[in-house]
């Protein structure tokens, strides 16, 4: 028995101040504003959730704002660099639009592709590529029109403490296909149309250190809930110390840490976003998961209040 996903479904940071966090992701890059909630481990801090119009798996970046906390320190056992993917020729409305904002924008090639490189207001690193794979994200917002909107996740660069065994979980567990290799990186590829290109830096990487600016975990698809048992028994049987399944409310979950010491989550595609909203409305209110709801009162109160703003 074999099993492969289909690419991210996900991935989380935590970040610093959570209207910074909306003004950047809702405000400059155009993403929607999909879900606004708790932290499931920690109810006095929001969890935002910002994908495409439809709030589709490979699409979805997750924070986790705390207002204060020390700044993180990238490296192994981290996604190292988030990468989205764009429309073919939109490279110079990004990059315009980028600086117009005074954001500072590299640009350097991989693998024969242009990436714009650039961070957060929290220093979370992150990149812009052209693809041609996946559907336009039908989202108009200030000047970002579906013909230029980001598509969701080109894919991610991985940094590891044992890039020999990340390499090995990839393949081996996830089912990831190895299809380039230069002097700095690997490329796998998975079979979905987004979210679908990994690259993993060849040499070990030190051990980051969690705290804003970096990325607590990655996501990676699985159809249900009846799959995700299935994974369950798969990266056991592989000797993994995997989780129970944790609902999430907008999905099921599994974790595990692979050897290179990056978290790995394995989350289903449904139930999604629109289950407890209506798909027009997703993101507007603060839904809470059922055991938190009697502390709503006290929990409005205690968040510091956010709004999507337009910033053109």
């Amino acid at each position: 028995m074999s099993k492969q996903t289909t690419g991210i479904h996900h991935i989380t940071a935590i970040v610093g101040h959570p209207q910074e966090n909306v003004d950047f992701y809702a405000g400059i890059l155009g993403l929607r504003l999909v879900k606004k909630t708790v932290n499931f481990d920690d109810p006095g801090t929001y969890h935002l959730y910002f994908g495409n119009e439809g709030a589709e798996p490979g699409t979805i970046i997750t924070f986790f704002p705390w207002i204060g906390a020390y700044q993180g320190e990238i490296g192994g056992g981290q996604v190292g660099i988030t990468t989205y993917a764009i429309p073919e020729g939109t490279m110079s409305f990004w990059r315009e639009r980028l600086e117009k904002f005074n954001i500072t924008v590299n640009e350097l090639s991989r693998f024969n592709e242009d990436y714009l490189q650039f961070e957060d207001p929290h220093g979370l690193k992150l990149e812009l590529v052209e693809r041609s794979g996946g559907k336009l994200n039908h989202r108009t917002f200030g000047d970002i029109t579906p013909e230029v909107a980001i598509k969701g996740f080109g894919g991610a660069v991985l940094y590891s403490t044992n890039s020999e065994k990340t390499l090995n979980i990839l393949k081996e567990t996830m089912g990831l296909n190895q299809i380039d290799e230069n002097d700095e990186y690997i490329r796998f590829q998975s079979s979905g149309e987004i979210g679908n290109i990994i690259d993993v830096k060849k040499t070990n990487v030190p051990r980051g250190r969690m705290g804003v600016g970096t990325v607590h975990h990655i996501a990676w698809r699985a159809n249900d809930k009846e799959d995700l048992l299935a994974w369950q028994d798969y990266v056991a049987n592989k000797g993994e110390f995997v989780t129970e399944v944790k609902d999430r409310n907008y999905f099921n979950a599994i974790y595990f840490r692979e050897a290179g010491e990056i978290l790995y989550e394995i989350a289903t595609d449904p139930p999604g976003f629109a289950h407890d909203e209506s798909y027009e409305t997703m993101g507007e209110a603060l839904k809470l998961p059922p055991q938190y709801e009697s502390h709503r009162e006290k929990l409005t109160r205690t968040l510091v209040p956010i709004e999507v703003r337009e910033l053109d």
